[in-house]
Order: C-alpha cells, then sequence, then structure tokens
C-alpha cells in the first residue's frame, strides 16, 4: 500500500513535467537540433558553472537558515533550491509557492513557521541583491572601458528599485511597524470584501501576522550578521556562476563582445523577475534577442544562444526538480500521512469484520473462541485449594 501511494504521488508529479513539455516540447526539440550547431567544450563549461550556481545557493540556503538563529546542512537546502524552482514554474505566484515549499519542509523538521519564513525571505532578499551587485558592476566596467548606453542604466535603475523595495519592507517592519500596518490596511480591506462577497470569512489579522514576521526576521538577521553576510556572498557567487554560464553559452556560438553578453545577461535575468510567465518562457528568449542585435550581432545568433542559455537554465532545474522534490519533507510527510489513513482504514476494517464474526457466531450459539472456558470454583474449593473442574473429560 504503501508503494502504492508513493506510486500514485509520483505519477502526479510526472503528469505535471508532461503537460509542461507538450506545452513547451517545441522548444526542446528546437534545443536539440540548436545544440548540434554550437561548440561542444564551451557548452559543458557552461552547464558546470550552472551546477555550481545551485551548490551556491544550497550554501545559501544554509546560512539564511544560520541567520534566524536555525540550522539546515546544505545536504538539506540542495533540494529545496530544485524544488523552489520547480513549484514556482507550475504554480506562478511571484515566488510564493516556493517559499511556501521551504517554509513547509523547514517546518516538519521542527524549525518554527515563523523563522522559516524570514530565512525564506532573506534568501530572496539575497538572490536579487546578489544579482543587483553583479549588474552594478559589470554595468560600471562596460562603461569605462568601452562605454555604455544611459538605456541600460535605466534598466539596471529598474533592478535596483526592485531589491531596494523588498529591503526597505523587512527594515520598516523592524524599525516602524505602524507606518507598515497604515500602508497595509486598505489591501486588508480589500482582500476581505472579496471574501465576504464569496461568501467567506474575513481573514484573522493576517496583515499584523506579516508585519510580525517582517519585524522578528529583521531582529533575527541584525543578531547574526556574519550568516547575514555569508548568504549574501553565497547568492553574489551564485550570480556570477549563471553570469559565466551565459557568457560561455555566447562563446559556444562565436559571440565574444564583452558589452553584449554581458547585457544579454541581465536582460534574460530581469525579465525573469518581472516577466507574467512562469520562469519568463517565451518573453526571455525575445527579449535576448532584442538586447544582441541591439549590439550589431545577427538575430540567429541571439536566439541560438537564447534557446541553449534557457535551455541550461529551465529545462534542466524543472527536470532536476520533479525528481529531488521527492526527497523533501514536505512530499515524504504527505505520502506517509496517506498511507497512515489508508492503515488506520484497513484495522477498522479488520476490527469491523471480527466483531461482525462474533456476533454471528453468538447468534448461532457457538463458542466464542476455540478452547473451552475452565468452570467456576466454589468458594469450599477455592478455600480447599482444589484444582479447577474441568469441562472436558479427563482420561480414564
Amino acid at each position: 500500500m504503501k508503494l502504492s501511494v508513493r506510486n500514485l504521488l509520483i505519477g502526479l508529479v510526472i503528469v505535471i513535467v508532461l503537460a509542461v513539455v507538450l506545452l513547451r516540447g517545441d522548444q526542446l526539440v528546437e534545443l536539440v537540433e540548436t545544440i548540434k550547431k554550437g561548440s561542444v567544450i564551451p557548452l559543458v563549461a557552461a552547464l558546470c558553472t550552472q551546477l555550481g550556481k545551485y551548490f551556491a545557493q544550497s550554501f545559501a540556503y544554509s546560512f539564511a537558515f544560520e541567520a534566524v538563529g536555525e540550522r539546515m546542512d546544505p545536504r538539506s537546502t540542495l533540494p529545496l533550491v530544485f524544488g523552489t524552482f520547480f513549484m514556482n514554474t507550475i504554480a506562478p505566484s511571484l515566488n510564493l509557492a516556493g517559499t511556501t515549499l521551504v517554509v513547509d519542509d523547514a517546518r516538519r523538521r521542527g524549525i518554527p513557521p515563523g523563522r522559516a519564513t524570514s530565512a525564506a525571505l532573506l534568501m530572496q532578499i539575497t538572490v536579487d541583491s546578489g544579482f543587483a551587485t553583479i549588474m552594478l558592476v559589470g554595468f560600471a566596467i562596460l562603461a569605462f572601458t568601452v562605454g555604455l548606453s544611459p538605456l541600460w542604466f535605466l534598466l539596471g535603475l529598474l533592478v535596483i528599485a526592485l531589491v531596494t523595495v523588498m529591503v526597505l519592507i523587512l527594515v520598516l517592519g523592524r524599525k516602524r511597524p505602524a507606518l507598515v500596518l497604515r500602508a497595509l490596511r486598505p489591501i486588508e480591506r480589500l482582500v476581505d470584501r472579496i471574501r465576504v462577497r464569496f461568501k467567506k470569512p474575513p481573514l484573522d489579522s493576517w496583515v499584523e501576522r506579516t508585519v510580525g514576521s517582517f519585524s522578528d526576521a529583521a531582529g533575527l538577521i541584525a543578531h547574526n550578521p556574519k550568516a547575514t553576510a555569508k548568504a549574501f556572498g553565497c547568492s553574489v557567487v551564485a550570480s556570477l556562476c549563471e553570469l559565466a554560464c551565459f557568457s560561455l553559452v555566447g562563446v559556444g556560438f562565436g559571440v565574444t563582445v564583452p558589452e553584449a553578453l554581458i547585457c544579454g545577461y541581465v536582460v534574460a535575468t530581469l525579465f525573469v523577475m518581472i516577466s507574467i510567465t512562469p520562469q519568463g518562457v517565451g518573453v526571455v528568449e525575445a527579449a535576448v534577442v532584442v538586447a544582441f542585435t541591439s549590439f550589431g550581432e545577427s538575430s540567429a545568433a541571439g536566439l541560438s544562444i537564447a534557446l541553449v542559455y534557457r535551455g541550461i537554465v529551465f529545462w534542466f532545474p524543472f527536470l532536476v526538480g520533479a525528481i529531488l522534490i521527492q526527497t523533501t519533507k514536505s512530499f515524504k510527510q504527505e505520502a506517509k500521512k496517506t498511507v497512515r489513513t489508508a492503515r488506520k482504514s484497513d484495522r477498522m476494517r479488520t476490527v469491523e469484520g471480527q466483531a461482525r464474526r462474533l456476533d454471528e457466531a453468538k447468534a448461532q450459539g457457538a463458542p466464542v473462541s476455540g478452547k473451552a472456558r475452565p468452570a467456576a470454583r466454589s468458594p469450599q474449593e477455592q478455600a480447599a485449594g482444589a484444582p479447577p473442574a474441568s469441562s472436558e473429560p479427563r482420561g480414564r
């Protein structure tokens, strides 16, 4: 029964994967044909550097939990890195689906949900700020060497604004919680009004809980600055690995212009962050082609680079995530819960069957068990120490 339940959950994941493959399967076929046109060594090196990104992120997750006073080793957080990517792909929700997986997995390990949420929030901030750091450094180098259009700096300001909003909410939640409460109250009233319209009860003071979570997170992070700095450092390394992956894919297709490679990477990552499609599918590819053509590269080379790079950073973690998500505590606990429920139902059916057979046996006058009960002894026999009388005839 246990294997069948687990197979059912695995089958659900396989169905989701097949659905995504069917929807974007044409891109996979095109990806295989495009890889054949590129240089093998740079493409293999690109895949290796992208793997380095995921290992760096697993350490960043570990340090993020350390910053909030909890412990999760990188071996446990590596499945979460791929699992969150898988969840955010099949359930686009501004990374909330992946965060829910992290919080639920940590809760099943005995970590309080508030601290797990704080760790997930810190991780997201370090990922975005790490990318922003690499972007600013790259743009600054290009500006002082070959020159860079002001339009790209405006694009960089958008990334800085996104990171600043996240950090500002975290800081205000600690320093000025009343201000954050006033800002979120209209949203709370709107959500409650919508829920009442659909005949559902209002949410129970979720604004206070959210601000309290931000405040607690800021307090815990402030008491562990070294762990926070380590998480940020690992996120910077992860962004460097991804930039190296993009550049190596470009070299594999004959593009060696630094400004085209750096700006193409920034465009690809930025549109993943702000796109309304899952992980920027379809949008990122078009944006990268436009970025390359703006630097004088051919659209064919830009399309090839976009397809192969997206194959490495989208299809690879998506398929690996579909496998590794089954090793998370959330997946295992759901399977165990289903198994326990099934076993409990089986036991109840067994007990009910036994009780039914006993009732039928009593109604027919048959003995309840295979052995006859000994006859009761009288008080005189008990006082005299006489052995109990047996209902079975003695042998002569």
